[in-house]
This record gives C-alpha cells, structure tokens and sequence, in this order.
C-alpha cells in the first residue's frame, strides 16, 4: 500500500444517509443527518441537547490549504498523511480541557473515530476571534509600516518583530461578509473593533450586548489554559483563531460554545520554546508551511498579493510539491499532536473504509 492511499484527501462521498447537500470545506466536509436520525442518535446516545437539535457527521481530511488554495505532491499525494488525525486529537484534547476546568462546552458530541465528529447546530456568531501574546504575521507587517492602532487597540512604540506583547490582545475579524455595519467594509476577514461589535451586537449574532463580554471572557480562559499547558511542554502560544456559538440544551438553555477548532496548527501559531530563547523562531504550525512554499517559489507576491488569485490558484494547481516538503510538514503536526496529548497519532491503510465501517456498525448511518 502506498503513502498516497493513507491520506485522506477526499471526504464528501461517503455514503452517509443525509438528504441535505454536504457542506465541503478546505479541510473539513459536514453531512447533516436527516430529522428523523438526528431524533433517533439523541435519544439512543443521551446528548445533552435539545430533543429536535439537528446533528451533523463533520470529516477531517488530510488536504493541506495555506494562502486559500489547496495543495498536493508527488506521486500522487493529495494530502499530509497524519494531518487530520493529528488536528483532531489537538482540539479534542483543548476542548476536553476547557469543559474540565468549567470553560464551556464545544459543538462535539460525540467521537467515533479520529477523522469523525458528530456536532451540533450552532447559530454562529459572526466573528473570527483572534487572540495574540506575540507581535508577528500581519500584526508585525502593519506596525513595521507604522501603524500603530490595530483594531481599535494602540499599540506602544519599540516593538521588535516576534517580541512578547505587553498584555494579550484580542483582535477580532470578521466570519463572512457582513452587511449593514456602519464603518465595517462588506467583506470577508476585515478587522474590527469592539466598539464595532457593541455598537453593532445583533449584526454579529450576539443575543445581547452583555454576551460580548462572556465571548471575551471565554476566549482569555482559552487561551490561558492552552498557553498554559503549552509553556508545560516548553512550547510557545503565540496567537490563535477562535470561534463561538450558540446552542441549545436538552433543559431549553441557550448557552454560548467553542466551535470549529481550537489550539491546532492550523489556527494557531505555536513555537519551539528553547529555540525561541536562543532568539531563533521554529515553527510547530501551518506557519512553517506558508514560509515553505514562499522560499520555494521565485515569486511569492503571488502568495501575499489578493489581487494576483487566479495566478495563485494555478500555482496551487499545476505544481506537485515535493514529497519531503509534505512529509516535513507531517512530521511537525503528529509531532506537536503527540507532545500535546501525550498519545500517538496512528495513520490507517484506508482511513476512509474505517470511518464507514464506525458509522454503519455503531451509528446505522451508513447508506449501502
């Protein structure tokens, strides 16, 4: 068996029994369940939601994105082999945590298989959270050209590139485009400001202005707790992405939740403690990739450039990376992965035959 069969690069058809349309994303495909499964799975496994709460079978996939476009390799590797185990683990592992330490729950109900989740509908609240304790990326890249405001937040003169902030800051963006909003562009992933959400709460989905504060609250908690345990294994919690929403429980009680992924790397940046001390960044996150495919191609304006998409998409489409790029990157997320839980990652011969083989035995989810 090759490489190439361990990946897991398509995952929107399996034949789980749904009458909606699978939702496909860069990483992840969502197949919502029918009413009368999503009845029967609540019941039969005593989920903590509401009788009628719609369910939904989200598989990771091994693919790989970075700069909006996916990418693929040699000898027909359409993935990183041991990438979506590996992010799954990691987020189960955060969230497991968070609900341990009285945080709040997450969207995941239950977890068959380390590619599978069944989730809950969330009523998603419009922001991408962003929360930073180091000043790098695109915060490095505005401050070096001398901006000194970043979402409505003053920064200080002096700052060196990758310095440690003087407190953490959470730098919200937008989930999608949204329109309406006095002084917030109609576009996807534009920075705000918390006035901009105060102002504005019922236009980012919030149910009342007070939840603003319960949204932040939650996402310092979690970023505490993951930095945290983090620095345990000498590891560094630079920034990362968070994302909320609103479910109800089985009592009738809405209550605001983690959801998507948290602490991985691919919405995180996450670096190597005692090389950081020794003034050198190596990266344990998608970062890694990105500076990868900058260095190895003789343009990368084409990467950093918005307007440049069509030409990137066929950057993405026409070249197979080398195979060691992939597997460096493999290395890196099964390596954090098991730093982070202590467990190996396990990569199947055919990951996709195991998750239906799961669903059909234990869930009768399986249409044959």
């Amino acid at each position: 068996m090759s490489l190439a069969d361990k990946v897991l690069a398509v995952n929107n058809d399996l034949p789980i029994r749904t009458d909606a349309p699978v939702h496909s994303g860069k990483v992840r495909s969502v197949y919502w369940l029918t009413e009368a499964d999503s009845k029967r799975l609540i019941k039969e496994k005593a989920y903590d939601v509401a009788a009628d709460t719609p369910l939904a079978i989200m598989v990771i996939s091994d693919r790989i994105s970075a700069f909006d476009c996916i990418w693929h390799g040699e000898e027909g590797l359409k993935g990183v082999p041991g990438k979506g185990a590996a992010l799954n683990a990691i987020s189960n592992h955060w969230f497991k945590l968070f609900k341990e330490q009285g945080l709040a729950d997450s969207h995941i109900l239950d977890i068959p298989h380390p590619f599978v989740w069944i989730v809950q509908k969330a009523r998603p609240v419009m922001i991408e959270a962003i929360c930073r304790q180091y000043i790098t990326g695109s915060m490095w890249r505005a401050y070096e050209k001398g901006e000194r405001n970043f979402c409505g937040i003053d920064l200080p003169e002096g700052l060196q590139r990758d310095q440690k902030l003087p407190e953490i800051l959470i730098t919200p963006s937008t989930k999608g485009i949204l329109k309406g909003i006095p002084g917030v562009p109609e576009a996807d992933d534009v920075n705000v400001t918390r006035k901009n959400i105060e102002d504005n709460f019922a236009a980012f989905n919030f149910k009342s202005a007070n939840d603003i504060d319960v949204y932040e609250n939650l996402l310092k908690q979690g970023f505490g707790v993951i930095s945290q345990a983090l620095s345990d294994i000498d590891q560094v919690f630079v920034d990362t992405k968070f994302e909320f929403g609103y479910v109800t429980d089985a009592q009738g009680q809405d209550k605001l939740i983690y959801m998507d992924e948290v602490g991985t790397p691919d919405s995180s940046r996450i670096w190597d403690g005692p090389s950081y001390r020794e003034g050198k960044v190596v990266e344990n996150s998608k970062e890694d990739f990105r500076q990868t495919l900058l260095s190895y191609f003789p343009d990368p304006d084409i990467l950093l450039n918005k307007n440049r998409m069509p030409e990137r998409e066929a950057l993405a489409r026409e070249n197979n990376l080398p195979v060691k790029v992939l597997m460096k990157i493999s290395e890196t997320y099964t390596g954090i992965a098991e730093k982070i839980t202590g467990a190996p990652i396990t990569i199947g011969d055919n990951p996709k035959q195991e998750v239906i083989d799961i669903l059909r035995k234990d869930y009768d989810l399986i249409v044959d």
